[in-house]
């Protein structure tokens, strides 16, 4: 088992890339582990953070972005779909529970689109 590190994270839990570093350098030692300095500021929430990294466990595949997995058209299709609401998540538990197995859920039509409407308290 390797102990090398995969990937730097911000405290907010965001994966930090190369494009979020703003500083990187090395800290020497004549004794004991040297390190490297990688001081970023984060993509998702803005704060600045700062890691020291063994420099026997920094490769520069640390900062590089992970490949999607999916295609342009997939993803394109995902963000036409939209954001899930609670509605379909409701659907979907309840359709779980009364399915016998995974494999009759994939075989059976999607449920039809409700629309619901908001009644506003008349003053």
């Amino acid at each position: 088992m390797s102990n090398m590190r995969t990937s730097i994270k911000c405290n907010c839990g965001q994966r930090i890339i190369a494009k979020d570093v703003v500083q990187h350098g090395y800290y020497l030692r004549l004794f004991g582990p040297s390190f490297v300095y990688v001081k970023f500021r984060c993509s998702r929430c803005k704060k600045l953070g700062e890691q020291f990294i063994k420099q026997e466990e920094w490769e520069e595949g640390i900062l590089k972005d992970v490949a999607l997995e999916i295609s342009t058209e997939e993803k394109d299709r995902f963000v036409n779909m939209g954001a899930i609401d609670i509605n379909e998540v409701i659907d979907f538990h309840f359709a779980l529970e009364s399915s016998p197995d995974l494999k009759s859920l994939q075989d059976a039509p999607p449920p039809p689109k409700k629309t619901r409407t908001r009644s506003t308290p008349s003053a």
